[in-house]
């Protein structure tokens, strides 16, 4: 029995869709390669300027370029374009990962590399693949979603470990005790070492210090090791410091013309 042609039609449509899908990690891929060390900063992107969290970010994102880390952002508002600001206004990397969205996500100006995505797990996965640590802010479910997928990839041992700051007690905490209290405690779904995964605090500095030292062990087993022995999965990255930009169409790099100083 012949199929519609509805039919035909939606297989062509799944497997071009596929090709979009390589598409986008290739370039990405290619692109992300080139940054070196860097921190990807995660944040509600309804932060007010004027909150102490969206100054936090903006100052920790510049203590990192100073060290000679870069920062990985959603690219849009809030904290995202507060870390993007901090690292862009100190002459450091500043990576924006923006996503098309139904609501229109505006990139924010302070990108010096900036990849649109039109796949969400194509994004998610240089999110991680790229970074040296991850830090959380007071987000929504986006941050949740990172921190959560962040943790099952350490405690599964999919990725190496690697630092996750969460900033904020009085956001983070109540978390930290239903996940001792629910999941630990009640239901015994996790284990009591994968409240070690993280780290909560409310100083920047401290938050700063945690991240340049892991980074610095892993750069010194690297020397140790030789070059044929670093881990070729996440979360270690290339070691060169400048980007190549993409050439396609729904993924692509600004920093062709230079970085981007629009004033806010």
């Amino acid at each position: 029995m012949k199929r519609p042609d509805s039919e035909y039609e939606a297989t062509a449509e799944e497997t071009w869709r596929v090709f979009r899908i390589m598409a986008e990690f290739v370039e990405a891929i290619e692109i992300m390669s080139e940054v070196g060390p860097a921190v990807s900063i995660f944040g509600s992107s309804r932060m007010k300027r004027s909150e102490p969290a969206y100054k936090q970010a903006r100052q920790m994102a510049g203590l990192l370029v100073r060290a000679g880390v870069g920062v990985i952002t959603g690219g849009g508002p809030g904290i995202m374009e507060a870390a993007s600001r901090g690292a862009f206004e100190n002459h450091g990397t500043s990576v924006g990962l923006n996503i098309d969205l139904p609501n229109e996500q505006e990139a924010n100006p302070y990108q010096t590399i900036s990849l649109d995505f039109r796949y969400f797990f194509c994004r998610k996965v240089m999110f991680v693949r790229f970074s040296m640590g991850f830090v959380g802010f007071p987000g929504g479910f986006g941050t949740l979603d990172e921190f959560f997928e962040a943790m099952t990839l350490i405690q599964t041992e999919k990725t190496h470990r690697f630092p996750v700051i969460l900033m904020g007690s009085r956001y983070w905490n109540p978390l930290v005790q239903w996940l001792r209290e629910a999941c630990l405690d009640t239901y015994s779904a996790i284990d009591a070492r994968d409240l070690d995964l993280f780290h909560v605090t409310d100083d920047v500095e401290e938050g700063v210090s945690m991240l340049l030292d892991f980074i610095k062990e892993q750069n010194a087993a690297s020397v140790r090791k030789g070059p044929a022995s670093v881990p070729s999965g996440p979360p270690v990255p290339g070691a060169a410091s400048a980007a190549v930009p993409g050439q396609g169409s729904k993924l692509r790099s600004r920093n062709q013309a230079g970085p981007r100083r629009t004033k806010p």
